[in-house]
């Protein structure tokens, strides 16, 4: 070993390390990408959607994407039958765009199915808001292809509508006057059955049983297939009760029932124009998409087989029926030349839009529009093949779920063969 120069021993130097590569850091997701990521992640779980979407929403409280990611939570919401989680996000989504109407009316039906006191009372506000919107409305913003009366009849549709849904609420918070005067107003723009039995009920909760008596006696009269066989007898019943509760018996009960049930028809004869009452084949109906309202003709489907499942919201077999034809429908998907559509016959529109939202049929939905009238359709659900002459090649009463999907099946690809000649017809009815 060396000696310095001041006779101490020298240690060698040691060399220093090279200095390793850097990594450059790992470039974070943007916030689109991460909420691809937070979607993908869940899958097909609905409550994995809604605790990703909510991690998400707690990280980028601010996201450009907030309506959509509301609009998705409110549908898983809907899917996993929570409805106070469902109302919440509506509610966020109506704080951001207040002009839209459909989830303003589709928040409403979420509120009163929670119950809760507070939220009825801004189910209230919110159907004041829907009224309002209804009375700004104006010619001018109507679709060219709907005729002066028909805007007319589908705007009193509307205000009926929402004045009897405020009128529902008002019963749930015990406000009995407000209620009445809702009912009063939504039976005087367009007399209906519902508003009728309510005040049939808010008359018999006050011991006015000849006012009672009249209401009811009205909502039986007016009370048709919308309303359902148990509806109508569930009306016959309370009539029933307080009719003799005043007379005693049922003496003249029957009699009073027919002199009501004709005044009603005489006074409703003129108020409730017919879509479509001038059409008398197929390609001349204007049917509406369902619940947008957007124009649907089926002059489009001239030449086709067209597949037509008619239904309605209160209809339990129909709610059964719609994955069967839906898997159907599936079948013929790449076949141009068969068209499948659900109509929806429900004479109260407002019970439509949550009912989508909450099903999600995967078949085109429309209202019939008077097609049913067209088919003479009497009961739900009713299932009928039409091909490609017009001609009526298969149809369905009722359901049979062992034997539906094979039938239907069936019948279209039967009639998709028959380019030019008539079909075999079949008909189906199920008790």
């Amino acid at each position: 070993m060396p000696a310095s120069q001041n006779g101490q021993e020298q240690r060698p130097q040691a060399s220093k390390p090279s200095a390793a590569p850097q990594t450059p850091p790992a470039k974070l997701p943007s916030p689109e990408e991460e909420l691809q990521h937070t979607l993908a992640d869940a899958g097909n779980d609905r409550a994995a959607v809604v605790r990703n979407l909510e991690s998400y929403l707690a990280k980028f409280p601010e996201s450009p994407q907030r309506p959509q990611i509301y609009r998705a939570l409110v549908e898983a919401c809907i899917q996993l039958r929570d409805s106070a989680c469902a109302a919440n996000y509506a509610e966020h989504i109506i704080a951001l765009r207040p002009d839209d109407i459909s989830m303003t009316i589709l928040t409403i039906q979420l509120l009163e199915r929670s119950g809760d006191e507070a939220g009825l009372r801004r189910a209230v506000n919110y159907a004041t808001r829907v009224l309002d919107f209804v009375d700004r409305s104006s010619p001018e913003e109507k679709s060219p292809r709907i005729s002066q009366e028909e805007w007319i009849a589908e705007r009193k549709r509307d205000r009926s509508s929402v004045l009897s849904l405020r009128g529902r609420l008002e019963v749930k918070l015990k406000d009995a006057s407000a209620a009445q005067k809702d009912f009063e107003a939504s039976y005087a723009v367009l007399p209906g059955a519902a508003a009728a039995e309510q005040l049939g009920e808010i008359a018999e909760l006050k011991k006015d049983f000849n006012s009672a008596i009249q209401q009811y006696a009205r909502a039986f009269a007016l009370g048709d297939s919308s309303s359902g066989a148990t509806g109508r007898r569930a009306i016959r019943q309370k009539f029933g009760n307080v009719w003799r509760l005043a007379h005693g018996s049922d003496d003249g009960l029957g009699e009073y029932l027919l002199k009501t049930f004709d005044e009603v028809s005489d006074a409703a004869s003129g108020t409730r124009p017919r879509r479509n009452a001038d059409a008398r084949e197929l390609a001349e109906f204007m049917l509406r998409k369902a619940p947008e309202g957007t124009p649907f003709p089926l002059k489009d489907a001239k030449g086709k087989v067209l597949v037509v499942n008619f239904w309605a919201t209160w209809c339990g077999p129909c709610h059964a029926l719609e994955p069967l034809f839906a898997r159907v429908a599936a079948e013929f998907q790449g076949t141009p030349d068969a068209l499948f559509l659900a109509a929806d016959c429900d004479e109260d529109e407002t019970l439509v839009p949550p009912y989508l939202a909450e099903d999600k049929p995967r078949t085109t939905v429309v209202f019939a529009d008077g097609l049913e009238r067209l088919f003479s359709v009497n009961s739900f659900p009713t299932v009928i093949v039409i091909d490609r002459d017009g001609k009526t090649a298969f149809r369905s009463e009722g359901f049979e779920p062992v034997a539906f999907a094979q039938d239907l099946t069936a019948a279209v690809r039967r009639a998709l063969g028959a380019a030019n000649a008539p079909a075999a017809t079949g008909t189906k009815k199920t008790p």
